[in-house]
């Protein structure tokens, strides 16, 4: 048994185990009630302290948060400005840029249109001169007969030349007449300057009706007029043509055909005497060469003459030396071959024989003399190569 003393009025009391057990089990309980009430208060309070601490860090974050946020609203706000007045100023730039263009094209195509107007009346001016002019050669064709036609045109060229013929007061222009090829040109323009001869044209006309069955093409006379060409040693060749008169490539002006034949050109006939003038003022810048190349000419042909002895004589030897070292040769293949052949294989030796026996015979006939046969000059340069020897002879 357990004895229990009351605190306030001293009575003791007898208790048992259990009842020992189930008192102290309420003292105890009391007490941590107690404390747990003190330390729940505790935490509340500590828990309330943290939440205020906690929500005035949280507020305090806050207002960051917003004074940063309206910071950035204002620098958002700024640079939209910013960019707004930027792009305000690039369009702007780029619609004065646009007015620009758009000011310079309107001007541009005034101008276009002023330069294309400009050229279809230059267009249609030169379709009207041309015109005129197919109409004026169709009227003149009309009038007369086709043999009649060709001879108007030569004629044509004739009277041109002949009304400025004072201008070319050394110049020959006269009908062609030589015909011992089988072909004759028209006309032969030639001019030359203290006996030299610096331009030489040969001149074609042709034309043909327009009721003619067959139309002819200038290309089909400018082999026939090449030809004509050489064989009366001109250097250039012109054909004066009314054929094709539709062709823009020959209504254009002077037709430099040079890749075809050489030095030829084909011309309507209002470029007849610039086409003279132009030649002649592009030959006459050679007249000084070709005067100089004459000159040249004439010191040299005492010694050509010598040469073409020299070159008679080396032809001749040569001639029988070749054929003596041909048959030499024969014989010796001959031989190489067979022994059967040794019979004609003496006859080419013998004949061989005989020609060098020419050849050496002829070697030794060769004189100064027959040298210098047609070569004054050469002849008299060995005359006084020996009047000196003689002298020096006498001399010593």
């Amino acid at each position: 048994m357990n004895e229990i003393k009351c605190p306030k009025c001293g009575t003791v009391f007898q208790i048992d185990e259990d009842d020992y057990v189930s008192i102290l089990k309420q003292v105890k309980d009391q007490e941590f009630e107690k404390e747990l009430k003190v330390r729940e208060e505790k935490q509340k309070a500590h828990e309330e302290s943290l939440m205020k601490d906690m929500e005035k860090k949280m507020g305090d974050m806050i207002h960051a948060k917003e004074l940063e946020i309206k910071d950035l609203n204002n620098k958002l706000e700024l640079k939209k400005a910013e960019t707004d007045l930027a792009i305000k100023t690039a369009v702007t730039e780029k619609e004065k840029e646009i007015d620009l263009l758009q000011n310079e094209l309107q001007l541009k195509e005034k101008e276009h249109e002023l330069e294309e107007k400009k050229l279809q009346e230059g267009f249609l001016e030169k379709m009207k001169s041309k015109d005129e002019q197919i109409e004026y050669y169709k009227d003149f064709k009309a009038r007369q007969s086709t043999k009649m036609i060709g001879e108007s045109l030569e004629q044509h060229c004739s009277d041109e030349f002949n009304k400025l013929r004072p201008l070319f007061p050394n110049a020959y222009f006269e009908k062609d007449n030589d015909a011992k090829s089988g072909s004759k040109g028209d006309f032969i323009y030639r001019e030359e300057e203290d006996g030299v001869e610096f331009v030489s044209i040969m001149f074609e006309m042709k034309n043909e009706a327009d009721e003619t069955s067959t139309k002819h093409k200038n290309e089909d006379f400018l082999k026939e007029l090449d030809k004509d060409r050489r064989e009366k040693n001109c250097e250039y060749a012109v054909l004066v043509s009314l054929l094709e008169i539709d062709n823009e490539y020959y209504n254009t002006g002077i037709v430099d055909m040079s890749h075809r034949y050489p030095k030829m050109y084909v011309i309507r006939p209002q470029f007849f005497i610039p086409i003279i003038t132009l030649i002649r003022g592009l030959a006459h810048h050679s007249l000084q060469y070709k005067k100089e190349l004459k000159i040249v000419r004439e010191q040299n042909i005492d010694i050509s003459h010598f040469e073409e002895n020299m070159m008679a004589f080396k032809d001749a030897f040569g001639r029988n030396y070749r054929l003596a070292s041909e048959r030499f040769q024969k014989a010796i293949e001959e031989i190489d071959k067979t022994i059967e052949h040794l019979q004609k294989t003496k006859e080419a030796l013998l004949s061989s024989e005989n020609n060098l026996r020419l050849a050496n015979h002829k070697a030794e006939d060769l004189t100064i003399q027959k040298l210098t046969h047609n070569s004054e000059t050469v002849r008299k340069m060995f005359e006084e190569n020996n009047k000196k020897k003689k002298d020096d002879q006498n001399d010593d």
